[in-house]
């Protein structure tokens, strides 16, 4: 049954080229990497950094993201690979479906780390600036679980309401019925979140970890009352699914940590800016390389 006022579901997923699959989910996650970079770039640029490190950089910070994002969803929810009627060669299958963002921002922050230290970056310095971008690529890598027609919420009457096909229906529902698109909720919030950063940033002359912590506190916000809209399978841990309780650690830490940092940086951050670019116009000079410079420059 189709409902004018609702949200259809994609009816395909996987479009085969010869013996090819392009699947949505990849391709919505390399156009979220994409969007990141290009944010990136520009934003290095507007701080006086080396855009052209962004990329190198990237080269670490990615893998390491999607392999962690990975390891923690299997980890997270081993039923599917590991309990019984599971398959644990699926748990490698990553085009599928099932990335969990706490693991890729935790391992993709050491691969950014090993990028900085080899090409000579501030690693807080390049945590401010990806920040926005990590919100943006987020966003549109929720376009996946939409075409998968995964992770979306309860049942609703609101307008908005979310199309499920029969084959992807949860027990217990009947055809027809609407569910919350959670996809979309995170989708508005990430792109949300990511102009308050943009705008916060350029209005406190923020820096050294403070956009990063606060892109922290934001996102877990919003993910914390989404994922008790989820109805999809989850550990669930005095009453309450894993990633719930990530949530409430990962705030309270990164809250912590912003508030540290503001201590030890206090007022606005023009001077350093300044710094910051006169050692970023070094770069092109061999001679001065040694000297520190936006670029791993002490604060």
């Amino acid at each position: 049954m189709h409902l004018p006022a609702a949200i259809p579901s994609p009816s395909q997923s996987v479009w085969n080229l010869g013996p090819l699959p392009l699947r949505a989910y990849a391709l919505a996650i390399l156009a979220g990497i994409v969007a990141a970079l290009w944010i990136t770039q520009r934003r290095m640029a507007e701080r006086g950094g080396p855009a052209e490190r962004v990329v190198d950089i990237a080269f670490w910070a990615v893998p390491f993201g999607i392999v962690g994002g990975r390891v923690y969803h299997v980890v997270s929810s081993p039923q599917a690979y590991f309990g019984e009627g599971g398959d644990p060669w699926r748990a490698l299958a990553i085009w599928e479906g099932g990335l969990g963002i706490w693991g890729a921002i935790a391992l993709g922050a050491v691969g950014a780390w090993i990028g900085c230290r080899r090409h000579n970056v501030r690693f807080a310095s390049f945590a401010d600036v990806v920040a926005p971008g990590l919100l943006v690529a987020q966003a549109i890598g929720r376009l996946g679980n939409w075409f998968n027609q995964e992770l979306f919420g309860g049942p609703t009457q609101l307008p908005w309401g979310l199309e499920i096909d029969a084959a992807h229906l949860p027990p217990g529902f009947d055809e027809g019925t609407l569910f919350h698109p959670t996809f979309l909720y995170e989708m508005v919030w990430c792109l949300a979140g990511a102009a308050l950063l943009v705008w916060l940033d350029r209005r406190f002359r923020l820096g050294n970890g403070q956009v990063f912590w606060l892109y922290v506190l934001i996102y877990v916000t919003g993910r914390g009352w989404i994922e008790m809209v989820r109805i999809d399978p989850a550990t669930i841990v005095a009453g309450l699914r894993l990633n719930v309780w990530t949530s409430l650690l990962v705030g309270a830490l990164a809250l912590v940590a912003f508030l540290l940092a503001a201590r030890r940086h206090p007022g606005t951050q023009r001077a350093a800016q300044r710094a910051q670019c006169r050692a970023a116009a070094e770069w092109w000079f061999p001679t001065a390389r040694a000297k520190g410079r936006w670029l791993r420059a002490k604060s």
